[in-house]
């Protein structure tokens, strides 16, 4: 059995999401400010993102984005566990495989890259937006809530399959006698 469940987990992400919504919305530079964002930027060797430091028609853009995102997910969290198991057992590899794609696109196609040299990086026409300290610290640790939800909700289905084969084999057993 999980030490946190994946409902708790989805719900603490999306209270994330509408509280990102709230900072994107209001107070962009906290974010860009947080030590999280610049420890992993730092470690990353990812570029900071000047863009962040006033609010802009952008940044407001985003912010109903993560609002929609949170309140959707709040939403989908409130759904009986027989739903619950097989939506979100559908959308944690699906939400993990595209941040994990969005994670190392970010960092290994940056001006940082391990994979360039000094004078090779030639900037790309579309994404650079996505290559800072910002994006990567988000989708990376969006990354890392999917994994474990993913992997706790494995668990969970397990548990709740037993627990229905339990339920039939009680039935059975009533109806037999």
């Amino acid at each position: 059995m999980a030490l946190i469940s994946a409902m708790t987990i989805i719900t603490s992400l999306s209270l994330f999401h509408l509280t990102l919504a709230y900072f994107f919305l209001t107070n962009p530079d906290a974010i860009a400010d947080q030590a999280m964002v610049f420890i992993i930027g730092e470690a990353m060797n990812m570029p900071h993102a000047r863009s962040f430091e006033v609010p802009s028609p952008t940044l407001a853009f985003l912010a109903a984005l993560f609002l929609f995102l949170g309140i959707s997910d709040l939403t989908a969290c409130s759904s009986r566990e027989e739903v619950f198991v097989f939506y979100w057992g559908a959308q944690a590899p699906a939400r993990l495989g595209v941040l994990l794609l969005l994670t190392l696109y970010s960092y290994f196609f940056s001006a940082k890259s391990p994979i360039y040299g000094t004078s090779s990086y030639i900037p790309s026409v579309w994404g650079e937006g996505l290559k800072n300290r910002i994006f990567f610290t988000w989708a990376f640790v969006e990354t890392a809530a999917w994994f474990w939800i993913w992997v706790t909700l494995r668990e969970e289905r397990r548990e709740w399959a037993m627990k229905i084969q339990m339920q039939r084999a009680e039935e059975e057993e009533k109806l037999g006698h």
